[in-house]
């Protein structure tokens, strides 16, 4: 199975596309090539864009507070495990508290390094980080692993509250879906109505079947069309009946 995942408002959308980046900057930065190192320092630099653009801090305080009040009123729902249920506010409060001691703006740290913030620059031009246009950074590149590592763990690190709170808040959005089972009639579902609004949707699919799902959705209207995977189909809808799960996620 595939699982597909359509945020459907701003927020999580951002918190997605944070939560994909920073995985990636985890997998190369760990790698020892220079390849890979650039590639880290790429995804960095997008979350640093992201960041700029959005009021992430304030977004996850109040968001972590408000799951907070909701978690502590199941404290009456019997059943609900007591000791998860603490576990999971433990790690609330441990979150809230270090985003509150978190100084200054996202990634204020990384854009007042005026050496990152050069690569950042010639980054955005096609073939601006040859030796040639950044010889410092060249020079960077072919260093011993090690401090490359080094570096890293160093612009990272203070991203780890930021980190952990959207963690808790994608955690608790993912677990709260409730699932359906449902055909697609000729490549094609539809529904109206609020029934099924969400915040978030979790498609799962067969891998097995050659098609894709393209997800429009708002508060008042749900489609879902089954694109073809095949080269020069794209605007084509997969004609057989398509079974999948699609469970509704909300905060």
């Amino acid at each position: 199975m595939i699982c597909y995942e359509h945020p459907l408002n701003e927020r999580i959308r951002t918190l997605l596309r944070l939560e994909d980046l920073f995985n990636k900057i985890d997998f190369f930065s760990a790698k020892d090539s220079a390849s890979e190192h650039h590639a880290s320092l790429i995804a960095l630099f997008e979350v640093l864009e992201i960041t700029n653009r959005a009021d992430i801090k304030s977004d996850l305080l109040q968001e972590l507070e408000r799951q907070k009040l909701i978690l502590e009123m199941l404290r009456r729902n019997p059943d609900v495990s007591e000791a998860a249920l603490d576990s999971v506010l433990n790690d609330i409060k441990i979150t809230f508290r270090e985003m509150l001691d978190f100084p200054g703006k996202v990634g204020e740290h990384l854009r007042a390094n005026e050496w990152l913030m050069a690569i950042k620059q010639r980054i955005g031009i096609p073939g601006g980080c040859c030796m040639f246009d950044l010889p410092s950074y060249h020079y960077w590149l072919n260093l011993d692993p090690v401090h490359r590592h080094e570096d890293f763990n160093e612009w990272l690190s203070p991203f780890q509250p930021i980190r952990n709170a959207f963690a808790i808040v994608l955690l608790l959005l993912r677990k709260s879906g409730r699932t359906l089972r449902f055909v697609a009639n000729q490549g094609v579902f539809q529904h109206t109505g609020s029934e099924y609004s969400a915040h978030m949707l979790r498609l799962n699919l067969s891998d097995q079947l050659p098609c894709v799902p393209e997800i429009s959705a708002n508060k008042y209207a749900l489609n879902i069309r089954f694109i073809p995977t095949q080269p020069g189909q794209k605007n084509k809808v997969y004609e057989a009946d398509v079974t999948f799960e699609l469970t509704f996620c909300n905060l």
